[in-house]
C-alpha cells in the first residue's frame, strides 16, 4: 500500500496486522475477546531524531520492515478505511526478520 505521508522526526507509520479471528481449536473469536494487535508493517519512515548534541540520527527501521510495538503507543488513525498507527521509533521493541 503506498500512502502520501511523511512521518517527522522519528516517527513511523504502521498497518497492524490483526490477529486471526479463530483459534487453533477452531473457537471463533468474537471482536471483544481479541487482543489489541502488537505487530505490524511500517509504510513509511521520518528522517529520524536529533541526539542532545543537535546530531541527526538515522532510524534503524526502512519501509517494509516488519515490527513487533508496545500495546498502547501511537496514535491511531484511518486513511482510505485502513487503519494505521503513527509511533515514534523508541515505540518500536523488536524487527521481525
Amino acid at each position: 500500500m503506498e500512502i502520501s505521508l511523511k512521518p517527522l522526526g522519528d516517527r513511523v507509520v504502521v498497518e497492524p496486522i490483526e490477529q486471526e479471528d479463530v483459534t487453533a481449536g477452531g473457537i471463533v473469536l468474537p471482536e471483544s475477546a481479541k487482543e489489541k494487535p502488537q505487530k505490524g508493517n511500517i509504510l513509511a519512515v521520518g528522517p529520524g531524531g536529533r541526539d542532545e548534541d543537535g546530531k541527526h540520527v538515522k532510524m534503524d527501521v526502512k519501509v517494509g520492515d516488519q515490527v513487533l510495538y508496545a500495546k498502547y503507543s501511537g496514535t491511531e488513525f484511518k486513511i482510505d478505511s485502513k487503519d494505521l498507527l503513527i509511533l515514534r521509533e523508541s515505540d518500536l521493541l523488536a524487527i521481525i526478520v
